[in-house]
């Protein structure tokens, strides 16, 4: 592949990430303006659990938003689902942007604000495992693993640009405007990524993988594949426990146990987060050099020996210590998220890829992530004890370690299947152009289309 295709496909699959993320980040910060807005309760918890409440449904639209897109892109294309996918994303962030609270709607706008998270639940289980296989099928040689592992470092990048835009609003205006209508200024600027995400992602070639049986991709998953699924869940659990648990729950157990200002505690979560994006590029490098399985195995090694040690810096009153234990987290979590992608894509059929990765990651990631926080809550109060959610990291790491050994190792191996390869949107004139200076062209009946789909094979 060219260097300017490499670089348009990073664009193409790194984009709606960086939406997803965005919106994500953006939600969580201004969590409490958007309860006054759309919760008529009087005490700011119940708001705030209300909020949270509508946030934790959209995760639980996930595995089947990856049943969804995941059909479109294997049956329609891989081009199709991502562009489904930004959409997806897109228009109900700006539509929450500009949604009236409630003492202008009354009980219809926390109810409008619920079906457009599902709405985006379902885009964001779609998206990502998308933009992982569309990524990998379209590296060049002996990169398949850089290409999967962008897909990860644009969700952070999608967290950081929301926590910015979200830091610097704050900066700039009064709390009291900040309430009123600033905390949807965010809103509405996700649309202009999302169009810039559409433009890019229109303008790429197709790519449909070639069937064998006409049974849709989620039957022919769970009839011959199922077990595939449950070892990608199982592996996507080291990728779920820990990035909830350092990005998530420590940020919110900072300020109300261990005393740090909500400024303190995001801004050592923003350093960390900017930590990952380097280890991640170093992972994802590494893996097209000494595979797929030594990298993953190495990250989850290192998590289970650190995740005791590393928390207790991260309940030391020192924002130092603090750091350094987020730190060295950000670089297993880091190392194994990249390294991640491209083991599940390759080892995937490409007629049943998109369905089978999109629903082995949603299922952990929207089950084991989703109940993460909720979990070390549960173990610390049980147990008294602050560094009891190390166990948990400790547990999904074991679990990880016997999926990881289950796979073979997929470095140098050629992509099982083959795609379909179609012209992109948006080049029809010039890919007509230079197939008419290679051979001439008959003249077309009159009421014939000016281009007709060209198909070529491409393993």
């Amino acid at each position: 592949m060219h260097q300017a295709r490499a670089r348009q496909a990073i664009g193409a699959g790194m984009i709606g990430n960086i939406l997803e993320w965005y919106d994500f980040a953006i939600y969580g910060f201004f969590a409490v303006e958007i309860g006054r807005q759309f919760f008529p309760h009087s005490s700011p918890v119940a708001q705030l659990l209300a909020t949270f409440g509508i946030f934790g449904v959209g995760y639980l639209m996930r595995p089947l938003g990856g049943i969804i897109i995941g059909h479109v892109s294997d049956h329609y294309g891989r081009r199709a689902a991502l562009i489904a996918a930004i959409t997806a994303m897109a228009v109900p962030t700006f539509l929450i942007g500009i949604l009236p609270g409630y003492t202008t709607l009354g009980l219809a706008a926390p109810i409008i604000l619920t079906l457009l998270r599902m709405v985006q639940g379902l885009s964001l289980g779609g998206e990502h495992p998308s933009s992982m296989v569309f990524l990998v099928e379209r590296a060049p040689p002996g990169r398949r693993g850089f290409m999967g592992g962008m897909a990860a470092c644009g969700a952070i990048v999608g967290l950081l640009l929301g926590s910015a835009t979200g830091a610097v609003l704050a900066s700039l205006m009064s709390p009291e405007a900040l309430a009123a209508w600033g905390w949807r200024v965010p809103f509405v600027m996700g649309l202009g990524v999302g169009l810039i995400g559409n433009l890019i992602r229109r303008n790429i070639e197709e790519t449909v993988p070639e069937r064998t049986t006409e049974h849709p991709a989620i039957i022919e998953t769970l009839r011959n594949h199922w077990g595939l699924v449950g070892r990608i869940a199982a592996l996507a659990a080291f990728n779920a426990v820990p990035f909830y648990l350092l990005f998530v729950y420590l940020v919110s157990v900072m300020q109300l146990q261990d005393g740090f200002t909500p400024a303190q505690a995001l801004l050592i979560n923003s350093l960390s987060m900017t930590v990952l994006l380097p280890c991640m590029m170093l992972s994802a490098w590494l893996t097209d050099i000494y595979g797929r399985k030594p990298v993953l195995l190495v990250a989850i090694g290192l998590g289970f020996i650190t995740a005791w040690p590393l928390f207790g810096l991260m309940h030391q009153p020192d924002p130092l210590l603090v750091f350094a234990g987020q730190l060295g987290a950000a670089v297993f979590v880091g190392f194994f998220t990249a390294a991640f992608p491209a083991l599940i894509v390759e080892s995937t059929p490409a007629e049943v890829r998109c369905t089978a990765v999109a629903l082995g990651y949603n299922l952990s990631i929207g089950i084991v992530g989703g109940l993460t926080p909720f979990l070390a809550t549960l173990l610390v109060a049980y147990s008294g004890h602050p560094l009891a959610p190390a166990f948990l990291i400790m547990a999904a790491a074991a679990v990880a370690f016997a999926a990881a050994l289950s796979f073979p190792e997929t470095l140098g191996k050629p992509l099982e299947g083959s795609l379909v390869t179609t012209q992109p949107i948006g080049s029809e004139a010039q890919i007509g152009a230079e197939a008419q200076e290679e051979a001439p062209v008959p003249e077309a009946p009159a009421d014939a289309p000016a281009h007709g789909p060209e198909t070529a094979k491409a393993a």
